[in-house]
């Protein structure tokens, strides 16, 4: 066995009442002007983390939306400057932790996410900005977290309709990173244990909508997948949805939902070992109809048609994703492409699409 793994710098408190933490661990990393950033729909939460950090809190922005509009990190960078924040602290889902990146990458600022979904970003070195040519990403190791608190006592708040489709937006960073091809062992550790344990946890999630016990298990399920596409690799899977998420702007966890069970039965094929072991782990004999049922039982759209993409989208997504080579187990050509993108759009199970189709 050869292979190389380098981990990121990540500093991570998880446990119930964490977050009354913060106060003194931003004290210790001599930090005392915290910028807090939420989305208009949560500047509840974002007022919450204001009084909780007192003086050490320079104020809230509270326009943290969905993608990271290259124009709401020119504001943020605005206020950063007026309030001489010297920290942000990201309270939210990926949106808000996508900004805290963005001001991290722009201005060197440290960040510290506070997650209240399952959404991820704040275990990874990935950051993306939306601009009008659409979406742009990258990686760097600058924009991971200073701090980040997992606190499960907030996921409480995530309602179950919601819960479905972030833990398997968790889902797909894990399963991209065993159905493929030469996986990293330590890596695949990681995704193959997020991929049991957020299985397992999200229909219980739906069934006992107040019971922290499995809201607990897909936080740190969700964590665990983060971190394996933090330091692992992304593929066609993650190209189709920055794709649609920034030409068409459909909702991110949902884009992840729809797409993932046909991104698996497209790769299948180059990717045999891989794939048996998601089933495995999932329990299924089939992953990505595993996947896919996974989806409908949780509630989540399984089809592009659900979440506002037109059918005459899908030749401008096809042009969109390949105007860059992407990287991929199993070729992709514009006739395949379109027929996977078909099949997503109607919210067909998922099957394998070949050369000669």
């Amino acid at each position: 066995m050869n292979f190389e793994y380098r981990g990121l710098p990540w500093n991570i408190v998880f446990g119930h009442g964490s977050l009354a933490s913060l106060p003194d661990r931003l004290a210790a990393m001599g930090l005392s002007r915290a910028l807090v950033l939420s989305t208009p729909n949560q500047s509840d939460d974002g007022l919450l983390v204001c009084g909780l950090l007192g003086d050490k809190a320079a104020g809230l922005f509270d326009q943290a939306v969905m993608h990271v509009p290259e124009t709401t990190v020119q504001l943020a960078i605005e206020d950063v400057k007026q309030k001489r924040a010297d920290c942000t602290v990201s309270i939210g889902g990926g949106s808000t932790t996508g900004l805290g990146k963005a001001l991290a990458l722009k201005l060197g600022l440290p960040n510290i996410a506070v997650p209240t979904t399952f959404a991820g970003s704040e275990m990874t070195n990935i950051w993306g900005i939306t601009g009008d040519e659409g979406k742009v990403t990258g990686r760097d190791d600058a924009v991971v977290p200073s701090l980040t608190l997992y606190d499960p006592e907030l996921i409480m708040t995530l309602p179950a309709e919601l819960a479905g489709p972030s833990g398997l937006n968790a889902m797909a960073q894990a399963v991209v990173n065993v159905a493929a091809p030469d996986a990293n062992p330590m890596v695949s550790l990681m995704a193959l244990e997020a991929v049991r344990i957020l299985s397992a946890s999200l229909p219980m999630v739906m069934e006992r909508p107040t019971d922290p016990e499995p809201r607990c298990e897909a936080l740190f399920g969700a964590m665990l997948a983060a971190a394996a596409l933090g330091t692992g690799i992304t593929s066609l899977h993650h190209r189709l949805c920055h794709t649609f998420g920034g030409t068409f702007n459909t909702p991110h966890a949902e884009t992840h939902t729809v797409l993932l069970p046909h991104c698996v039965a497209y790769n299948a094929a180059a990717t045999s070992q891989g794939t048996a072991r998601v089933a495995q782990a999932m329990g299924v004999t089939n992953a990505a109809e595993g996947l896919f049922d996974l989806a409908a039982r949780v509630g989540a759209p399984t089809a592009l048609r659900e979440i506002g993409v037109m059918e005459s989208d899908l030749d401008r997504a096809v042009e969109v994703a390949l105007a860059n080579p992407v990287v991929n187990a199993e070729p992709v050509t514009p006739s395949r492409l379109r027929m996977l993108l078909q099949n997503a759009w109607s919210g067909a199970s998922p099957a394998p699409i070949t050369s000669q189709q």
